[in-house]
């Protein structure tokens, strides 16, 4: 049988502030994030063989995934599912959410489901919650562009700026925990407050152009937590850095600093040992904010 493909952006969270609920369908966040114009594909087709999922050639487990798959395919079709991602897992680029709803859109048209968009991006939602790999990334793909959340991710609510195709350039480190982070209640606390302080930073703006929500951006990295601020000694929520912990990297800080004096604004992508700038610096890659949501191809 032909395979059913279809595409997700992927998305840059800036800013954001966890929302609990012990219902994964009542959880998420709210926050400030962006769609641009590299994304995923994910192609599936019934085979008879074992099913199988990969990403980029390689057989992978993909729980958020698989789990979308436990949700729709209620008849246990054997199915070949394979992902294509031009941006790495667990840096920052929301590709588990992208992942999970691009295949809630092509298992929906390949076993005629007959769901709704939304239903299904609420599905993926649902599942990067169940397993602590996203809590907001969902809602901005469904939609697409620059997005502010001023009502939990869940109600799928948001706010589009006018800020469409400007570069954005970027740089990764290393990998970073998603559920490390946000599954530990004293990191949880520093972010959420530092997540509510910034959303109201913005919308105390009369405009809210790039460059003042990046400073923001950055403002939050370290109110939060995350990020170390050049100016504080001290490490992560002021504990020492160990191998085996979560830490931001170093250079991200010191690359940040190098940004602001070329007269840039920068600051670390949500959550990933990143950066994103609105100025290009060395080493740098380039994406383009754009509004286009996910969708079959």
């Amino acid at each position: 049988m032909k395979a059913v493909t279809a595409f997700s952006p992927a998305n840059i969270s800036c800013i954001f502030s966890i929302v609990e609920n012990k219902n994964p369908a009542k959880k998420g966040s709210l926050g400030v994030g962006f769609t641009v114009n590299k994304g995923v594909t994910v192609s599936i087709k019934k085979i008879k063989n074992k099913a199988t999922i990969s990403f980029n050639n390689k057989k992978i487990k993909f729980p958020t995934v698989e789990t979308i798959v436990k949700k729709l395919n209620k008849n246990n079709e054997n199915l070949e599912i394979r992902i294509k991602s031009q941006l790495p897992l667990s840096c920052g680029f929301g590709i588990s959410g992208a992942s999970a709803l691009a295949a809630a859109y092509a298992l929906n048209k390949l076993l005629n489901l007959k769901k709704s968009k939304r239903e299904l991006a609420k599905i993926a939602h649902i599942a990067e919650v169940e397993n602590k790999t996203g809590l907001g990334d969902v809602v901005n793909q469904y939609y697409g562009g620059f997005l502010i959340k001023f009502k939990p991710s869940f109600e799928f609510v948001v706010k589009r700026l006018s800020i469409n195709n400007k570069k954005i350039h970027y740089r990764i480190f290393s990998k970073l925990d998603t559920k490390k982070i946000i599954t530990n209640k004293k990191i949880k606390n520093r972010i959420n407050k530092a997540g509510i302080d910034s959303l109201k930073k913005i919308k105390l703006l009369k405009k809210q152009p790039l460059n003042k929500i990046i400073k923001i951006s950055k403002e939050f990295s370290i109110e939060s937590g995350l990020l170390k601020s050049s100016k504080n000694s001290k490490n992560f929520l002021g504990h020492k850095k160990s191998q085996s912990d979560f830490f931001v990297d170093k250079n991200i800080i010191r690359l940040i600093d190098k940004i602001e004096k070329n007269n840039g604004n920068a600051s670390m992508i949500m959550l990933g040992n990143a950066v994103f700038s609105d100025k290009r610096f060395k080493g740098s890659k380039e994406l383009k904010i754009v509004n286009k949501g996910a969708g079959l191809l």
